[in-house]
């Protein structure tokens, strides 16, 4: 639903491939460097504004979520920031935990060891209700950015033109499957707050994510190739 939007050449197209279900929704994490002197999003917001193109905020690579989701920041609240990729969640970590970086928007999983420990400062979750893993965190919307909303998503497709009874059969073996206590349980842990639900349901999060941020790209002047 992004990648389309940031690449000039796609080596697939929608069609080649049928839902089978969405399987989890995944908030992204606002977080800091203790050195960045704010301890919640209007702070951040008012200090981004004292100071233009002076904080500097970190990506797993130009096109991830958490990219999308510093730009969608911007654009809703006006402030300028300065973007640096990494190559992936290990690197951009250690930025933030060596302050080469002050902010970053950040999956739970790669960040609650250290929030608890005090090496990085948590504001806000991404999503539109708080956090299953964070629940005392505020959300960005509700911290003073009415609207915002940024949720990573994982989900299961499989070839088009595969018979619907096949489809309706995974669908329901992988409701059943995170659906269970135990998986429920350990998803919730890593971050991953279970969804499930019907194939369309899963066909209509990506029509709405793909028409969002090809929004959010065009204004952001957004290009990987």
């Amino acid at each position: 639903s992004v990648n389309r939007s940031i690449y000039s050449k796609m080596p697939f197209q929608d069609s080649d491939f049928a839902p089978i279900i969405w399987t989890a929704a995944v908030p992204q994490i606002l977080v800091v460097h203790p050195s960045v002197p704010v301890k919640n999003v209007k702070e951040l917001i008012a200090l981004a504004k004292s100071k233009p193109d002076q904080l500097v905020y970190g990506s797993t690579g130009s096109g991830a979520i958490n990219h999308l989701a510093g730009e969608l920041f911007k654009l809703m609240t006006g402030i300028k920031m300065v973007h640096v990729p990494y190559k992936g969640g290990g690197p951009v970590a250690i930025a933030l935990l060596s302050g080469e970086v002050g902010v970053l928007f950040a999956e739970p999983a790669t960040m609650v060891q250290h929030i608890k420990s005090g090496k990085v400062r948590a504001l806000a979750v991404t999503t539109p209700k708080r956090s299953l893993v964070l629940p005392q965190l505020p959300t960005i919307a509700e911290s003073g950015v009415p609207g915002y909303e940024v949720t990573s998503w994982n989900g299961m497709l499989i070839p088009a033109g595969t018979p619907p009874e096949i489809i309706r059969r995974l669908n329901a073996e992988f409701n059943k499957a995170i659906s269970a206590p135990e998986m429920r349980e350990r998803m919730i842990a890593n971050g991953y707050e279970p969804v499930g639900g019907e194939p369309g349901r899963f066909s209509e999060l990506i029509r709405t994510e793909t028409a969002k941020w090809a929004k959010v790209v065009k204004a952001a002047g957004m290009k990987v190739d």
